[in-house]
């Protein structure tokens, strides 16, 4: 029987056993058979590639339990975020309907092979603050460092990644949405650290929707023609590279 007075010993085993839980729970979850939007602007095509058809990543490489808690802490702030926004004045559409049995706001092209699904769509803002509409609301949770990156010098220099993701929901939820490519895109960034929170205005960037759809596309050709697209670097101590669950793999192919 275990001594409860050995609190470290304790920890050990629940934290243990948290965490199996949530790596079984997502290990049945089914791989992506799209291209998220969400992903188009990282660097690397071969990385992007391995992504989408689910290349079995590095040993040692896959989520641990801890990454996994990381990533629903991030989806609670964000959860809290739309009460924020919403409990200021802002007309707030998360799910179709507003429903919690709604769908999520998105778009399919390519046959459904490239996806994107948006954290919201604002209808209306708080009097005095002026912001067009309807506009495309995208949210993300960031440790100190990266949140105060992002303030100082803007998510499209901080987080291309993300301004990637914004110009593609902008250009393809137009069609959906009349009106959302027109006005700026409200971004919004908790500090997971001390709940600061930080609120840009991002004009639709055609140019950057249009290389990031036209990137997608490319990849989606070299999938299904065999071909394995260039690596981003020519060196593996690229940056990279060297967090990239697929370097081992990736380093020992063609260039």
């Amino acid at each position: 029987m275990l001594d409860y007075n050995h609190r470290p010993k304790l920890a050990e085993l629940v934290n243990a056993a948290v965490d199996t839980g949530l790596v079984a729970e997502r290990a049945a979850v089914p791989a992506r058979d799209y291209l998220g939007a969400s992903r188009l602007g990282h660097s690397c095509e071969r990385a992007l590639q391995f992504e989408f058809t689910a290349t079995p990543k590095d040993e040692g490489q896959d989520f641990t339990g801890q990454s996994l808690r990381i990533f629903a802490i991030g989806h609670a702030l964000e959860d809290l975020a739309v009460a924020w926004l919403r409990g200021a004045g802002f007309d707030l559409y998360t799910r179709k309907g507003n429903r919690p049995d709604g769908g999520q706001f998105g778009f399919s092209v390519a046959g459904g092979r490239i996806r994107g699904h948006v954290d919201g769509i604002i209808a209306a803002g708080p009097e005095g603050i002026g912001l067009a509409v309807p506009a495309l609301w995208e949210c993300k949770t960031m440790n100190a460092k990266n949140w105060r990156a992002c303030v100082k010098g803007g998510v499209t220099t901080s987080k291309p990644v993300y301004a990637a993701q914004i110009a593609l929901y902008q250009a393809y939820m137009e069609a959906t949405v009349p009106g959302i490519s027109t006005a700026p895109a409200l971004f919004s960034a908790v500090n997971k650290d001390t709940a600061e929170l930080y609120h840009e205005p991002v004009p639709f960037d055609a140019d950057l929707a249009q290389r990031m759809s036209d990137r997608g596309v490319r990849i989606l050709q070299a999938t299904d023609a065999g071909e394995l697209l260039p690596r981003v670097a020519t060196s593996r101590d690229y940056f990279d590279c060297r967090f990239c669950p697929w370097a081992e793999r990736c380093w020992r192919l063609a260039p």
